[in-house]
């Protein structure tokens, strides 16, 4: 059944107009819209006599990801690559992306260019969808012509920070799903097996070994303050949360992180290989290296490797190189500086750093393929573990059940 639309354009003296019209969906009321001559600028849809807007499910919908940005930087290159205007590649990606939210904010930036903005401008407004490295690039494939290639480059660099992202993830969801299940079994039996037993064993009125007595009074206090646990774990968090947004919580929770056993070497290698694909991506791309460095700054996700980057950028400004300074901060191995001064000295600065950014990422991939098969074998012994214990507490008693049934 088609549904109303409340459409409001502009024509083609500019004046802004507004109606309705009945269609299936809100891509053929912008295709017939065009048709007359109209650039639309916003369309929503009519029911119930009021203006109503899709349902979205919270965590569900409305959210970019970096893979909706980088098909789109792929898809946008090979546009502009074939000929296409700027203002069509971006009517035709409006309509045909799948994220509805990037849809919206590429429609947007369609407007802004009509009213006369550049591309990098008109993306600027948008940081969520599009940060200062993006926008940074783009700028610099305005500036050169190049922007079909700037684009390319871009969504590769993009693809490679989320490919990095699902390894580690994959990595993490394993133990995580086991020690949730871990807790979930052991607030399970606290809660509604253990009562059960203790009923039974308080009328046989014997005593408890015990390691079983310690397993009925945790069950006592579970259940006397699981209200308050709940609310207590649920401020922790809520606090936690908050001191890490917090400037010198960030740098207090980063520089731990890389201080932890095992995980801290992942973190480090992590954080590396970011670094060197951003800062080879500008470089390549021919943004100022002062600015190159205040973004890779900004972008790096580690306040430790921040901190390290905003100190470069200080002694470049002096006239320093850019791979000296980097020798005064231990989160930048001796290899890193010193490829790094080899790029410097022969011009191919951004190769060497793609070589960096190569490396480390093998060193990621290796580094999760033996957390993963370290962790297994630990999580089942901890699961055995609690399990095996609280149900050995359990029965213990039940080795004496005839003296106590006596």
């Amino acid at each position: 059944m088609p549904t109303t639309f409340v459409y409001k354009v502009r024509d083609r003296a500019g004046q802004t107009v507004e109606g309705e019209l009945e269609a299936d969906n809100a891509t053929l009321v912008a295709g017939k819209l065009r048709s007359m001559g109209y650039t639309p600028v916003s369309i929503e849809k009519r029911a119930g006599g009021g203006i109503t807007a899709d349902l979205k499910i919270p965590g569900l919908g409305g959210r970019m990801k970096l893979k909706d940005v980088a098909v789109f930087s792929r898809q946008f290159a090979t546009m502009i690559n074939s000929g296409l205007s700027l203002l069509r590649s971006l009517a035709i990606l409006s309509e045909q992306t799948e994220n509805k939210t990037l849809a919206g904010v590429v429609g947007q930036v369609r407007i802004d260019i009509e009213k006369g903005s550049s591309l990098s401008a008109a993306l600027a407004r948008h940081p969520k969808a599009f940060n200062r490295l993006y926008v940074a690039m783009v700028r610099s494939g305005e500036a050169s012509g190049a922007l079909d290639s700037v684009l390319l480059r871009l969504a590769e660099t993009i693809e490679k920070q989320v490919e990095l992202r699902r390894k580690i993830k994959s990595a993490m969801t394993y133990p995580i799903v086991v020690f949730v299940l871990v807790i979930a079994i052991a607030a399970g039996m606290l809660l509604f097996i253990v009562p059960q037993f203790k009923t039974m064993y308080a009328d046989l009125n014997g005593k408890l070994p015990a390691l079983t007595q310690f397993l009925v009074s945790v069950s006592d206090a579970a259940r006397t303050f699981f209200p308050f646990i709940l609310l207590g774990v649920g401020i922790a968090v809520w606090l936690f949360r908050r001191w890490i947004n917090t400037e010198p919580g960030r740098a207090k929770w980063d520089a731990f992180k890389l201080r932890v056993p095992v995980f801290g070497s992942l973190v480090r290698k992590t954080a590396l290989s970011r670094f060197s694909r951003t800062l080879a991506a500008l470089t390549r791309s021919g943004v100022p290296i002062l600015e190159s460095l205040e973004i890779v700054s900004h972008t790096s996700g580690n306040h430790v490797v921040a901190i390290a980057l905003d100190d470069v950028q200080r002694a470049v400004k002096g006239g320093d190189s850019l791979a000296r300074p980097l020798e005064n901060h231990e989160i930048f191995p001796p290899m890193v500086v010193q490829m790094m001064a080899v790029g410097e000295e022969t011009g191919a600065l951004d190769e060497m750093l793609d070589k960096i950014a190569d490396f480390y990422d093998q060193e990621v991939e290796a580094t999760v393929d033996a957390l993963t098969s370290l962790i297994e074998p630990l999580l089942i012994c901890v699961m055995g573990g609690v399990v095996g214990g609280m149900i050995i507490a359990l029965y213990l008693p039940m080795f004496n059940i005839i003296k106590l049934i006596k």
